[in-house]
């Protein structure tokens, strides 16, 4: 009886976040050791299949860098990258697609759609969803930052999102593989964080979520920091004493989806099973929490 009863009070806790967030739309960015870890790849399907039964509408942006890597590395492929972008000629272009839009993919429809969801892969590519532009890395040289053509890379320039309204509208889980594209009508790769705050902000969706492989946000002497304001957050990425490496793109990810009216922006540990659940239905949660209200 005891045990039942811990159960019922665990529901009830979360019972006001049910109601806060029911019929609004989250975006969650699944990426790292969540990916590959089959205990965690199975817990983060469970949490998105939960999200939908009590009646939250969730877009998963997939990554897929080690993946890639890793078939890159078996068929010879040079692994470069320039200020963190994978420089990606035609061959590297069609591994990428072949791993993101293929393997990895299709893995997470069926893991969804296994445990009782309604999932369905897509890729920006589709219906000219997400609308890309190349962009250049920068070298410094001799005479200045001069631009390097590193291949079939870009940035989002739109993004359609009565596709995904349609998709939400009825019942499905879009699931997104980080490709858009050109007005030539090529195919470009996009940092899956990008992409993953762009449609947030486009959709105006209640919560962006990007799953990592550290606590969260970490402060010099490695603790971690629960809750950053957005103009906290702002000076953090302008002055980079607090912040560096891989969690740059993602303040900056998150400061300008709260600019563009996405409520929340949440950055958590991956490496906790069913943290999607515990950071969006505790009080506490498993990472940090950035939003416009001040600290």
């Amino acid at each position: 009886m005891k045990k039942a009863q811990e159960k019922v009070k665990v529901l009830l806790e979360c019972l006001p976040y049910i109601k806060s967030f029911y019929g609004k739309t989250v975006v969650i960015k699944y990426g790292g050791h969540a990916m590959v870890d089959e205990a965690l790849k199975n817990a983060f399907a469970l949490d998105i299949v939960l999200l939908q039964y009590v009646g939250m509408k969730p877009i998963v942006v997939h990554g897929g860098g080690p993946q890639i890597d890793e078939l890159m590395k078996k068929l010879g492929k040079k692994i470069t990258f320039v200020e963190g972008l994978r420089v990606t000629d035609r061959e590297t272009m069609d591994i990428v697609e072949m791993v993101l839009g293929g393997a990895i993919n299709t893995e997470i429809v069926s893991m969804i759609n296994k445990h009782g969801g309604k999932a369905i892969g897509l890729s920006g590519e589709d219906g000219n969803m997400i609308r890309a532009e190349k962009i250049f890395g920068k070298k410094i040289t001799e005479e200045g930052i001069k631009d390097i053509d590193i291949g079939f890379v870009g940035e989002v320039e739109s993004i359609d999102v009565n596709i995904l309204k349609a998709l939400l509208d009825n019942g499905f889980v879009p699931v997104i593989a980080p490709f858009g594209v050109d007005e030539n009508g090529e195919s470009l790769n996009i940092n899956a964080d990008t992409v993953a705050g762009k449609i947030a902000e486009s959709i105006k969706a209640e919560k962006l979520i990007l799953l990592t492989d550290t606590e969260g946000v970490l402060d010099r002497n490695g603790k971690l920091i629960s809750y950053i304001s957005y103009e906290r957050a702002s000076r953090m990425l302008e002055e980079k004493k607090e912040i560096s490496g891989g969690m740059l793109p993602k303040i900056k990810c998150c400061i300008e989806a709260l600019k563009n009216d996405v409520k929340s922006c949440h950055i958590i540990d991956g490496r906790v099973e069913h943290s999607v659940l515990l950071e969006i239905f505790t009080q506490t949660g498993v990472g940090t929490k950035l939003s416009m209200e001040d600290e």
